[in-house]
């Protein structure tokens, strides 16, 4: 009988522990389902200061030597004055080079017929001073491009004002996560998770000049970009705190 008793003791102890051990359990799963989810955005605004824009030189002739030298020389006109624009040569690499035939559909023949070849030489041009964008497309131009094409606008302080947007957003955040957490009558605990998300911008003009469309010297053209907003989105999980603090 003792040892039956014994052996019942210890079964009660067990069960005691396991019963114990589900309850803490049960409380870490209910602990974490106490929590709130608020979603929030910060938003900087900017305001360009970079522009970028594509020269096109093409030339076509009778033979591709010929397209390839008229573009050629073309091409060193215009880089000449992009440099009296004040652009660098780092500042205006070749984008792209072709040289290809241009066939012409004969109707009399029932085939295509070689009239003769297209080199077309573009470059790329960085405006580091916006308040220079519409001398050096007027250089550019009025030295023969045929060309000026897909103006875009950047900001040089672009990562410096995300990481702006982006605190902003985990403090909109956290006040709508403290307001709610006081409106259930407790407090708001430590974040348990955080994700983030970031709204594109908008689409920027892609504006495109021929070379009759250019200003006459010395009228410049005027290329004026519009502010830019940089918004962050974050998705929050908070603990909530059932009780508040006296």
């Amino acid at each position: 009988m003792k040892k039956l008793f014994v052996f019942g003791t210890r079964l009660a102890v067990v069960a005691f522990w396991l019963f114990a051990g589900m309850l803490s359990i049960s409380f870490a799963l209910h602990a974490e389902e106490n929590q709130i989810i608020v979603n929030a955005s910060g938003t900087v605004s900017v305001k360009p200061d970079t522009a970028e824009f594509g020269v096109v030189v093409r030339s076509e002739a009778k033979t591709a030597e010929k397209a390839a030298a008229e573009t050629a020389s073309r091409y060193r006109a215009v880089q000449d004055a992009l440099r009296g624009a004040g652009i660098s040569p780092e500042d205006a690499p070749s984008s792209s080079y072709t040289v290809s035939p241009r066939w012409e559909w004969d109707p009399s023949a029932g085939r295509n017929s070689l009239k003769g070849y297209i080199a077309r030489h573009v470059i790329m041009v960085k405006v580091r001073k916006l308040d220079g964008i519409g001398r050096a497309i007027d250089a550019a131009v009025q030295a023969g491009a045929d060309e000026v094409q897909n103006i875009t606008f950047s900001s040089s302080r672009y990562e410096a004002l995300r990481e702006q947007a982006l605190a902003s957003a985990i403090e909109n955040a956290r006040k709508d996560a403290g307001i709610m957490a006081k409106s259930a009558g407790g407090r708001l605990g430590q974040l348990v998770e955080a994700s983030v998300s970031q709204s594109p911008l908008r689409e920027r003009p892609q504006l495109e000049f021929m070379a009759m469309k250019a200003a006459p010297a010395p009228v410049s053209t005027e290329i004026s970009p519009s502010e830019e907003d940089i918004t962050v989105n974050v998705t929050t999980r908070w603990r909530f705190i059932g009780t508040p603090l006296k």
